[in-house]
């Protein structure tokens, strides 16, 4: 059945009305219901707010390195110390390497720019500030509900957003409702704010139907694939933040990696692979696992004796929107607003999004809240845009607009620039690089590229795709329709495979796509939707755009735990 048959059949579906409706609980999101709730408070008003959150649980679908300017959460809760909020290792040290193969080399701190310096910072789980947030909201009197994916936008007769339909449970693989079947309901909304994260589904919708990046540079994207570890005593050193750049990446590809020490001997480490690369050999999953052999990075996971004595403890991969100031669409529409990664505040050159999400919600709540409380709804929140670019966010943005496409030239080049621009010149530069190409138009036919031999993993230091997805703890529903859909299904043996060969058998971090011969020996392409991570970048770099991500049923993904 389709959807509009299901509805009919069904419907009509309950629908609950509320003065702000925030899609997606990640720290952009809460921030933005926090600080409507903060508001009421001290005007003595009455604000409703709801948070829909498609994973089973606040903080379950969030992953970031993470490193945290807890600036902007100053902001929203001055005493969040006294409060309990767990950042509990600051900062003590931080390194910049350039790798060969075999040799890396520091650059002296001296000569570190202001945005690659995080004195005063603290190496978090985001996942458990989310978990945290969720709590102070709900304190405040926000509704969330977990495990309710929004699946649908919900406009008016004249265009406007008054809110999101959740998706419908109980579909069977066949389309047909099941024994458990029961169908979405309405959440309404005098303003709607989509806060899904890195390429949100519902968020790409309005952005294509209102044509807020008309005008702005391509969204550019990267994935970043991280672990966490536990290591010997002797190898930790808590506090310490080290990036590198260079090997195993080849000059013209853009990446680099992460390796910051917790508390309790932990080790998040991470590999960023920019989504605009071209070689379709390349897998950012397998250059994750080959860059963890280098000398300078696998040292901190052995013992005095060489032997692998680390243990991963678990395993994601999530979309980033790097494209940052020149990329950020217009943020307001009628009835609604984009925020967070959504919209791509991103500081790239600082590494950091948490702080500008975060700070991004709470500019548009107290846009929201003075709309809610003058009795208007469903326009625009014009004064949010206006806020954003009196503030401090827009600054830091504006000096690091064009860190991400200098290296569009290569590592060297960008390097060589950024170094200028960041360093010599504060960002204070009087010139703007501009991007012309979206990700996946990168890519290049694989007779004009040179295959890249991995090496197999040894199941000590480096895994395969299938042991990483289990300790990603991803699950779905097994009978329901695949998540990962196809707009063509001749398209990815005819085209991806013919011309790219295959690239989404690589640049999937989970095992999702896989190439298989029939009995009668032709290819096919097979979609593994139980490993979904919801990383979405096959949504991203798929050279067809013939894949389409949509949402699963609510509470299905990957179930993060100290992430």
């Amino acid at each position: 059945m389709t959807p509009q048959e299901i509805l009919t059949q069904f419907g009509p579906r309950e629908s609950m009305p509320y003065d702000v409706v925030v899609v997606g609980g990640g720290p952009a999101g809460l921030s933005t219901a926090i600080r409507l709730k903060q508001l009421a408070a001290e005007k003595g008003q009455d604000v409703s707010v709801v948070v829909l959150e498609k994973g089973s649980e606040p903080g379950a679908h969030i992953l970031s390195g993470a490193v945290l300017d807890p600036k902007s959460l100053t902001e929203l809760f001055p005493n969040w110390q006294a409060m309990g909020a767990p950042l509990n290792q600051p900062v003590t040290d931080e390194a910049m390497m350039f790798l060969s193969e075999t040799t890396g080399y520091r650059t002296p701190n001296m000569f570190l720019p202001e945005c690659s310096q995080n004195h005063g910072n603290y190496i978090i789980s985001l996942g458990a500030l989310t978990r945290w947030l969720a709590a102070q909201a709900e304190s405040l009197g926000v509704e969330i509900f977990p495990g309710f994916a929004a699946a649908e936008v919900l406009y008016n007769d004249s265009g406007a957003v008054i809110g999101v339909a959740t998706g419908n449970m109980g579909i069977e693989k066949s389309g047909q409702p099941g024994a458990n079947f029961q169908i979405g309901m309405e959440l309404l909304g005098k303003y709607t704010v989509f806060a899904e994260g890195s390429r949100g589904h519902l968020g790409k919708q309005v952005i294509a139907k209102y044509k807020l990046d008309e005008g702005c540079d391509p969204q550019s994207y990267a994935i970043g694939i991280k672990e966490l570890w536990e290591a010997e005593p002797s190898r930790h050193q808590p506090g310490l933040v080290l990036h590198t750049a260079g090997w195993p990446m080849e000059n013209n590809t853009y990446g680099g990696s992460f390796l910051y020490h917790m508390e309790d001997n932990k080790i998040a480490m991470g590999f960023i692979t920019g989504l605009n690369y071209s070689n379709p050999y390349l897998s950012p999953f397998e250059e994750f696992q080959r860059w963890k052999t280098h000398p300078n990075i696998r040292w901190y996971l052995e013992n005095s004796k060489g032997e692998v004595t680390g243990k991963r403890l678990a395993y994601g991969a999530r979309a980033i929107t790097a494209g940052g100031l020149m990329s950020l669409p217009k943020t307001v529409f009628p009835g609604g607003a984009l925020v967070g990664c959504e919209a791509g505040f991103l500081n790239v050159s600082r590494i950091k999004g948490s702080h500008s999400a975060i700070k991004s919600g709470m500019l548009c709540a107290e846009a929201a809240f003075e709309a809610v409380t003058a009795g208007r709804a469903q326009d625009e929140l014009t004064t949010y845009p206006q806020a954003f670019e009196a503030s401090w966010l827009y600054t830091e943005l504006n000096k690091s607009r064009n860190f991400k496409a200098w290296f569009k030239h290569g590592l060297r080049v960008g390097t060589l620039m950024n170094g200028l621009e960041q360093f010599g010149l504060k960002g204070s530069m009087p010139w703007t690089i501009r991007r012309d190409k979206p990700d996946h138009a990168y890519l290049k036919p694989a007779a004009e590229c040179q295959p890249i031999d991995y090496p197999k993993p040894d199941g000590k230091l480096t895994f395969d795709r299938l042991s990483s997805v289990f300790i990603s703890n991803a699950n779905h529903e097994e009978n329901q329709p695949a998540h990962l859909t196809l707009k063509d299904a001749s398209v990815p043996v005819n085209v991806n495979l013919a011309t790219y060969a295959g690239p989404e058998a690589r640049y999937c971090p989970a095992g999702v796509y896989e190439f298989v011969k029939t009995d009668a020996g032709v290819d096919q392409l097979q979609i593994n939707a139980q490993n979904c991570v919801h990383c979405k970048t096959c949504d991203i770099k798929d050279p067809t755009q013939n894949i389409v991500w949509v949402t699963p049923e609510g509470g299905g993904g990957p179930n993060y735990a100290g992430m």
